[in-house]
């Protein structure tokens, strides 16, 4: 069975859980497994990228493998050849595919033609791998998984979309607070149907009583009108005002990279709430994890 990991649904509850209890246990012990020994991993970037690219050759090289890092226009798939036919090929010389990708649908066909292993770096649909960093940051601060309060606020974006998905898995509640506009009918549906999710308009509303807070940028890249898009989501901000109002023990969380004084104020990124950069380090931990769980050979 090829063990692809494309959203968080790959995994149930135990799953995930249990990926995050090995990523504390080797970020805790720094005692990697020769596991990927003799292996190579492709890494496909059709986006730019910085933790995304260090985090995961990082974790491939402690775990005894190596990666092989291309940019889309390094390849014939930049040219025109299919992604089924770059898929097929690529699945003699390697033994699993990382690729961040614009369009979701290349990680769909990927994995329709690929024999080997794929996992989702990004795309514009979701974010997996961030979320598995950030729900190991939230451990971190409050013990094991039970029922932390979570807000995001700003721009449901990708990275909202796949903490959705967690939200579903491990039974917490989630409160998004956007302007009315950015509350799609998709989103709109999904929170009537499932009491644990919770829309707020006001911020300072949706920050009360939360553990964590998050946020990401509001303009990702191919946002048609970046303007009105920061126009719109400029009382979202995350700033003082907002954290107070959330938990005493609350945390910060953003995925990087910021737009400092935009979306987040610099007292915010760099105060004593602010678990950004563990949460960047997580990165690393999580997917060495998540390397052990698609590329071991799984119990019978």
């Amino acid at each position: 069975m090829i063990r692809h990991f494309l959203d968080l649904d790959a995994l149930d509850a135990e799953a995930l859980k249990g990926l995050l209890d090995q990523a504390l246990s080797l970020k805790q012990t720094r005692l990697f497994p020769d596991a990927l020994r003799g292996k190579t991993v492709a890494m496909i970037f059709e986006k730019p990228s910085t933790r995304t690219r260090f985090s995961f050759e990082k974790a491939i090289h402690d775990l005894g493998g190596q990666a092989i890092v291309v940019n889309k226009n390094d390849m014939q798939l930049g040219r025109g050849e299919t992604v089924a036919d770059t898929a097929r090929v690529l699945s003699r010389y390697v033994d699993a595919i990382i690729a961040r990708t614009i369009a979701h649908q290349t990680l769909l066909d990927l994995k329709e033609h690929a024999s080997v292993p794929v996992i989702n770096a990004l795309s514009n649909h979701s974010h997996p791998c961030q979320i598995l960093a950030d729900l190991l940051t939230v451990h971190e601060a409050f013990g094991p998984l039970t029922h932390p309060r979570i807000t995001w606020i700003g721009d449901p974006n990708n990275v909202f979309f796949s903490w959705l998905q967690a939200c579903l898995i491990l039974k917490f509640p989630l409160t998004l607070s956007c302007p009315p506009s950015l509350f799609r009918d998709d989103l709109k549906k999904q929170f009537d149907q499932n009491p644990l999710l919770t829309w707020e308009e006001d911020p300072k509303k949706a920050s009360s009583g939360a553990h964590v807070v998050m946020t990401d940028t509001w303009v990702s890249m191919g946002c048609e009108n970046p303007e009105a898009q920061t126009r719109l989501l400029t009382p979202y901000q995350i700033n003082d005002d907002v954290m107070k109002r959330a938990d005493k023990d609350a945390i910060f969380l953003h995925c990087l990279p910021a737009v400092r004084g935009q979306e987040v104020t610099d007292a915010v990124m760099d105060g004593p709430q602010s678990k950004i950069f563990d949460q960047a380090e997580n990165r690393l931990h999580a997917q060495r994890a998540l390397l052990l769980w698609c590329l071991q050979t799984p119990k019978a």
